[in-house]
């Protein structure tokens, strides 16, 4: 049975779930219906992050148009712009036998493409999830539900993957932290530049 998490939860994934190498992260949201002209295109990202916290160049930074991470250790399985029908609207596979020691943490973020422009934001989106899937069982192991805590932003974190501190087995953390400023604040964050 999947385990539901609230923001700020943490639970170990590799040790509970002895055997689990590859996970699907399946995200997944609505729009609200209202008449803003333009359709909403949500884009899910990872980041590499380094002991500091921080990506240290492109090759750390996982989006629909760099789709494989350093020796395939995190795959983006491509961009979906309309977000309709049920189920995932995107997907990121992770194999954490592949991750490089010297990465600690793993980011998952959703940005609203072109949200200024657009004059949209998360307040716009509704049944936002995250869910963690055991690729080789197709169990899914836990499920975040966002909720509808986002009125101005245009990023938001919705997970951390990140090793214990032996580095031996790889925790999951439910965030849910929004950001203004869209894909660029949210690669400040992390300590790119998205120009």
């Amino acid at each position: 049975m999947s385990i539901s998490l609230s923001k700020g939860q943490r639970i170990d994934l590799t040790k509970t779930n002895p055997g689990l190498t590859k996970a699907i992260i399946g995200l997944g949201w609505d729009t609200n219906k209202y008449s803003g002209g333009h359709a909403f295109d949500l884009d899910a990202s990872a980041f590499l992050l380094h002991a500091e916290g921080k990506a240290k160049g492109l090759e750390d930074f996982i989006f629909y148009n760099n789709l494989v991470g350093v020796g395939g250790c995190v795959q983006h399985t491509g961009d979906n712009r309309t977000g309709d029908g049920d189920g995932d609207d995107e997907q990121i596979k992770v194999d954490f036998s592949k991750i490089p020691a010297h990465i600690h943490r793993v980011g998952i973020a959703v940005t609203i493409h072109d949200a200024t422009n657009r004059g949209q934001n998360f307040g716009q989106v509704s049944n936002a999830f995250v869910r963690l899937v055991d690729e080789v069982t197709n169990r899914e192991i836990l499920r975040y539900d966002l909720g509808e805590d986002f009125s101005v932003e245009t990023a938001v974190v919705i997970c951390e993957l990140y090793r214990d501190s032996q580095g031996q087995e790889w925790k999951f953390q439910a965030v849910g932290s929004g950001f203004q400023g869209g894909l660029q604040a949210l690669c400040k964050n992390y300590g790119l530049d998205a120009q």
